[in-house]
């Protein structure tokens, strides 16, 4: 285990590196006005001035060492559009806990809803309650996000006298923001978990289970969802932490101050060091995700070695 945790790790800094180096160059190429606020301004000398302090007109692999000699130390850089020289780590510790919170109440209420749903469906298999969890499932795969998003937005503030702008002190507008975050992950464990329990229960172990005479209800929890939930926790971690960060859209439909909203702004303003750090941000976020779900699959299950060949992704 901690060899293959090493190799993970390396890996995964190796990739960091590659990603973080091509944002940085392709930040490096767009107009420099990313880089000052009240560009419009400034006369060309107070920009020279500015680039020079900023360390701009140095070659490309001196910017590039230099970036990566500030994070090791934890330096981000200051905004320069959204925020005029303001931290960015300063920024972002203002916004992540706001998604935190309404990334862990709707990856909550996903799970609360959609395992439930995805058992349901298998014990109804050709049923009603099979065909409406489909329909479900379809809808939300099928009909782009943004669409019911409006929908519930536009209805649900008016069904629940919420308030357009979201107000972390009120408890009920975070209803909303949660609901649609939710939707899209009830529809993965559901359809997913009815998958995989369907083709555990056409295993001979099921067989023979039934043959001794053990109950419909115990089979089915104790060993058709144990054993079919064990794939589907791979993707949780990545889900919680993907969902944690935040919805872009979402937090932008509702004005939730978190990172979802964080990143339209700072593009809208060219802000390329409040980029950079926020898809570094995600990038991370997306890394651990899939080392953590290896991790927990084994977990889980013990059979599953992540060091012998073959084990891990």
């Amino acid at each position: 285990m901690i060899k293959y945790l090493a190799k993970r790790m390396g890996r995964s800094l190796i990739t960091l590196f590659f990603i973080m180096t091509l944002v940085f160059i392709l930040l490096r190429l767009m107009p420099i006005e990313g880089y000052f606020d009240n560009f419009d301004k400034l006369t060309e000398e107070q920009i020279q001035v500015g680039l020079e302090g900023m360390g701009l007109t140095d070659p490309m692999p001196v910017q590039l060492v230099h970036f990566f000699e500030d994070l090791l130390h934890g330096d981000l850089g200051v905004s320069r559009r959204y925020r005029s020289n303001v931290a960015v780590t300063e920024i972002l510790a203002s916004k992540i806990p706001i998604s935190v919170q309404l990334g862990s109440m709707s990856i909550l209420l996903s799970l609360l809803c959609g395992l439930p749903m995805g058992i349901l469906m298998t014990k109804n298999k050709g049923k009603m309650f099979d065909k409406i969890g489909t329909l479900f499932i379809v809808f939300i795969q099928a009909v782009p996000a943004m669409v019911y998003f409006l929908f519930i937005q536009l209805y649900g503030t008016t069904l629940l006298n919420v308030p357009l702008l979201f107000d972390a002190s009120n408890p009920i507008c975070w209803i909303l923001p949660v609901f649609s975050m939710s939707l899209g992950n009830t529809a993965y464990y559901g359809m997913w978990l009815r998958r995989y329990m369907v083709d555990e229960s056409t295993k001979d172990y099921v067989k023979l289970a039934k043959a001794k005479g053990v109950s419909e209800g115990q089979i089915m929890v104790k060993h058709i969802f144990k054993n079919a939930f064990v794939p589907l926790i791979q993707y949780l971690p990545t889900s919680f932490l993907n969902t944690v960060i935040g919805s872009i859209y979402i937090e932008s439909l509702y004005s939730v101050p978190g990172m979802g909203g964080l990143l339209v702004d700072v593009i809208k303003k060219n802000d390329n060091n409040m980029v950079q750090a926020i898809v570094l941000l995600y990038a991370i976020v997306g890394v651990i995700g899939l080392l953590l779900g290896d991790i927990l699959m084994t977990a889980v299950d013990p059979r599953i070695s992540l060091s012998k060949k073959g084990g891990g992704r």
